[in-house]
């Protein structure tokens, strides 16, 4: 009987086109998605409708993506992600153009809400899953830099948004946004790939984790753990990342340096992304991302402390670099956890939960500032739930070190 060896872990360390494009998309859609935290306020000014109606498209959107996230995971697992990858940059396009045209809230709320959110959702499972298992001794950089991409996304599309608003009107700013937002992330969409079944390795968890099925997963202990904590993570960062720009300038800051104080979060957690993510292949991803999350909880309540442009530079240093480098890790600790063949579907379901934290956060942060003139409860809350995110991860099973090369018999 001929015996074959499974590829070395090392070897597969190759699919860096997938890392580009994967950033590329995240960058796109991520930044398209938050253009509304700097169209906020002249959106409103033009056409009258509330912060928080405009916010609660924000919130539809993760909403939106976290349930499509789970359907577009199972689909990139029985299809594969370039096909998921695809159509969502169509539609990530078709949403702008037509959110650019809406007349009424509820038109802007269904398109920039609701088929943005559900376009955006393509680029993280599909990619993040074909990432995760195409990457063995370099997988927590691999996710981090794939993540990266949403980093870039403040130092890019939000600088863009309003250099664009400075020259035109707010529909005029979301349709350029949308045809450009094609001529990236459609031939981007050929670059995600998935490693082929016969060169995965199986996971790092149990001897018949490759047996795992999808319900068997979403019961086990390392889903709970992580979904919960996901959840939590977005809940506490979303709404201090929405309302910074807002808030500084409640604050007396001008508009532009309130932009740049929301882009510094960016580059920060760009920054945060590749730093977390040499520290979680050398440390382990679970034990840096407990201590992120506290970094994060720490300095999201921080805003409170400050009032001048050099504290808020500072403080969103800080809080940048901490959820940037949180983020990519709970791919990373899936794919310990679960096998290749249904981690699209596994991250998709822990998209979910993370969206509805995400959601929280916008639409919190609206309804507290409109009740009580002030965004105070909002960063207090999101120092609660962000140390309540690092507890739950304590929970997680300990990681377990990727078995070495076999061989495997092949009947003739």
């Amino acid at each position: 009987m001929p015996v074959r060896s499974l590829p070395d872990p090392a070897s597969l360390d190759r699919n860096w086109p997938l890392v580009a494009a994967g950033a590329l998309l995240g960058c796109v859609g991520i930044g398209a998605l938050f253009s509304l935290a700097v169209l906020l306020q002249p959106m409103g000014a033009a056409t009258g409708w509330s912060r928080t109606g405009l916010s609660m498209a924000m919130t539809l959107a993760f909403l939106v993506s976290g349930f499509a996230g789970f359907g577009w995971g199972m689909l990139s697992d029985r299809v594969g992600p370039r096909v998921v990858v695809l159509a969502g940059a169509i539609l990530l396009g078709l949403a702008l153009v037509l959110a650019s045209r809406a007349t009424t809230l509820l038109q802007f709320q269904l398109a920039f809400g609701v088929l943005l959110g559900v376009a955006v959702a393509s680029f993280f499972a599909p990619v993040m899953a074909a990432t995760a298992a195409a990457f063995e001794r370099r997988r927590n950089l691999a996710v981090s830099l794939v993540s990266a991409g949403v980093g870039v996304a403040p130092l890019t599309m939000s600088p863009l948004v309003a250099w664009l608003l400075m020259r035109y009107g707010w529909r005029e700013t979301l349709l350029i946004v949308g045809v450009l937002a094609w001529a990236l992330t459609v031939p981007a969409a050929w670059f995600v790939r998935a490693l082929p079944a016969a060169a995965q390795p199986s996971a790092g968890a149990d001897e018949d984790a490759d047996g795992m099925t999808m319900a068997q997963a979403l019961r086990s202990r390392p889903f709970i753990v992580l979904g919960l904590a996901f959840l939590a993570c977005c809940a506490a960062h979303s709404g201090p990342i929405f309302h910074t720009v807002s808030y500084a300038v409640g604050c007396g800051l001008s508009v532009t340096t309130a932009v740049t104080i929301y882009g510094m979060e960016g580059a920060a957690g760009l920054g945060g992304r590749l730093l977390f993510g040499v520290l979680g292949d050398r440390y382990g991803a679970r034990q840096v991302l407990v201590a992120g999350l506290c970094v994060q909880a720490v300095a999201a309540v921080s805003y409170l402390a400050v009032s001048e442009p050099d504290g808020f530079y500072a403080v969103a240093f800080v809080f940048g670099l901490a959820y940037g480098g949180t983020m990519p890790l709970y791919a990373s600790l899936a794919r310990e956890a679960f096998p290749p063949r249904i981690l699209g579907g596994v991250i998709g379901a822990m998209t979910l939960l993370s969206g509805l934290g995400m959601a929280l956060g916008p639409l919190a942060g609206g309804w507290l500032f409109d009740r009580y003139g002030s965004y105070a409860w909002m960063y207090i809350g999101a120092l609660l739930v962000g140390l309540a995110a690092a507890a739950i991860v304590t929970f997680f099973p300990g990681a377990r070190r990727a078995s070495p090369p076999v061989t495997v018999g092949v009947a003739r």
